[in-house]
């Protein structure tokens, strides 16, 4: 099964947005800053596209936001809808797109997992019905050198025949 490429800036963006949205009508400020800071991690691992660093603390800040994402909507989600039509509009909007990046961040976690595979990430999972690993056994290893069945001659000349006169 072949997993398709997702660029990091557009998954990025679209938590972004998502979280811009999120923020508009019920969730407090410890939410964005969460979110925010994690993004601008995400940012510096555009930024610097053969550091594994960048994308592991990535990777590891979605995982984080995940948690504190159901933390936020379980103690801050209201009992009761708001009073006026349009703060319940916009309250609807903004609880459903926070939801929306919520549901999305594992599936972002697994290709921002790919990614730092690809930058030279060494660990290994395996989710059971897809299994991420690399096909190494096309690779030659390095460990044991074969020996070439006859002797190297530097020189490309016959065994028994005298040197030839080289001209400099």
């Amino acid at each position: 099964m072949e997993i398709p490429a997702i660029n990091l800036k557009a998954i990025v963006l679209v938590h972004w947005l998502l979280t811009v949205w999120g923020c508009m009508a019920w969730l407090p400020t410890s939410y964005a800053w969460v979110n925010f800071s994690v993004f601008a991690i995400g940012v510096w691992a555009i930024a610097q596209r053969d550091s594994i660093d960048a994308v592991l603390m990535f990777l590891v800040g979605m995982f984080v936001t995940i948690v504190t994402d159901i933390v936020h909507f379980g103690i801050f989600y209201p009992i009761n809808d708001f009073a006026a039509e349009s703060g319940r509009n916009v309250f609807r909007f903004s609880a459903g797109m926070a939801i929306l990046s919520l549901l999305l961040k594992p599936a972002s976690c697994f290709f921002v997992y790919q990614m730092y595979r690809e930058r030279g990430g060494d660990y290994n999972v395996n989710f059971g019905f897809i299994t991420v690993s690399r096909d190494r056994e096309a690779y030659q290893s390095i460990d044991q050198q074969e020996e070439p069945p006859t002797p190297a001659n530097p020189f490309n000349q016959a065994q028994d025949s005298k040197p030839a006169v080289r001209t400099y």
